[in-house]
């Protein structure tokens, strides 16, 4: 891969890492000033039940990606970005540019979604 295309994709990495943070802290703040609330009656309750675990999901989730791309920034700095971690081959841009923090190619996705169904 060269150097302008690393470049481009350290910065995409960093730039959805910082959204990323900006969102884990939002979600965090959130749900702690909905558990400071005082709730009446059972519509309330169930609301800010159902709310925190929309958030708490959300959060989830936002966490694994930031590991994944911490882990594709890793890469990067090691000079192993962009190498499929089965087959060890290039993974393609185009696929890249859908999701900087791929792991695997196309091809191995595949095989690795297959065995964890």
């Amino acid at each position: 891969m060269r150097e302008h295309e690393l470049k481009y994709f350290k910065d995409i990495l960093l730039a959805r890492k910082e959204q990323i943070v900006k969102n884990i802290t939002g979600v965090t703040e959130e749900m702690m000033q909905l558990q400071s609330l005082e709730l009446n009656d059972e519509g309330d309750y169930a609301s800010v039940s159902n709310n925190n675990m929309v958030e708490s999901a959300i959060g989830t989730q936002q966490r694994m990606e930031l590991t994944e791309i911490e882990a594709a920034l890793g890469k990067l700095k090691h000079g192993q970005y962009g190498i499929c971690e089965m087959c060890e081959e290039e993974i393609g841009v185009q696929r890249l540019k859908v999701k900087p923090h791929a792991k695997y190619c196309i091809d191995c996705r595949e095989i690795v979604e297959k065995n964890n169904s």
